[in-house]
């Protein structure tokens, strides 16, 4: 676990600094630094995805993912999640004359004075790209394997500026990630043991390629805001697609 608090760590410093130093940021350089962790992703994501060794496998991984996305309500639960957590921490409950709805009700903006959109992005932009990806997998495997954890902490000072340039610009939600950080990641690694005992490198390689689109649809929607896509509804596909490599090897199918 030590990488997973590593990664927790610099996620909180480098969107803290962003937090207190972002406004004396130009606004065109918060948007231009966005841009530019927008076309990395990106180009990240298409460099995962190219790994896959068969690309049907991706395709339905996520159509199916998809399907149980919506069907499960992803994308709404992270919503929601995000909200509660605006509400009880992005801001300050203030008394007010009024009787007791009026005064549970008001909520007065704490100095970075942000929206609940705005803080539900940034918890879920943060989340997805700190989360996804095979350098989240590998090195979570690697760190519960036999403690190893220096490829989480190259992806930890990876998160540590891309936080602080989130932070600047989405807001306070950005902290907020890390914990879908210690639950997704820190269990990752609590399971590593059983993971790599499942786990094909096959399987390891779809895996990896929906992690790339994934990426490539965080880019598009939410760093680049070219089109919005609820990327969230898809995260089953990373269950899926190992799933269907298991099958298709019983069955002797390539």
């Amino acid at each position: 676990m030590i990488g997973t608090f590593l990664n927790i760590a610099t996620v909180l410093i480098g969107g803290s600094l962003g937090l207190l130093f972002g406004s004396r940021l130009p606004d065109r350089l918060r948007k231009t630094v966005i841009a530019g962790l927008g076309l990395f992703t990106f180009a990240y994501g298409i460099s995962n995805f190219i790994k896959t060794q068969n690309p049907l496998v991706v395709l339905g991984s996520l159509l199916i993912g998809a399907l149980l996305g919506e069907w499960w309500k992803i994308e709404e639960g992270l919503q929601n999640a995000g909200k509660w957590l605006e509400y009880h921490f992005g801001g300050q409950k203030h008394e007010l004359p009024g009787n007791d709805a009026d005064r549970s009700a008001a909520i007065i903006p704490t100095n970075h004075d942000i929206s609940s959109r705005d803080f539900v992005r940034g918890f879920l932009t943060a989340s997805l790209v700190f989360c996804i990806g095979p350098m989240t997998i590998l090195g979570s495997i690697q760190n519960g394997l036999n403690g190893d954890y220096s490829l989480l902490a190259i992806k930890s000072v990876l998160d540590g500026f891309a936080a602080l340039a989130f932070a600047s610009t989405l807001g306070v939600g950005v902290l907020f990630s890390v914990i879908v950080i210690l639950v997704f990641q820190g269990g990752l690694t609590l399971l590593a043991t059983q993971l790599n005992a499942v786990i094909s490198p096959p399987m390891m390689a779809e895996m990896t390629a929906i992690g790339g689109i994934l990426l490539l649809g965080i880019a598009v929607s939410s760093l680049l805001e070219i089109k919005p896509i609820r990327v969230g509804s898809f995260l089953p596909s990373l269950a899926i697609a190992p799933l269907i490599v298991a099958i298709l090897a019983i069955l002797g199918i390539k």
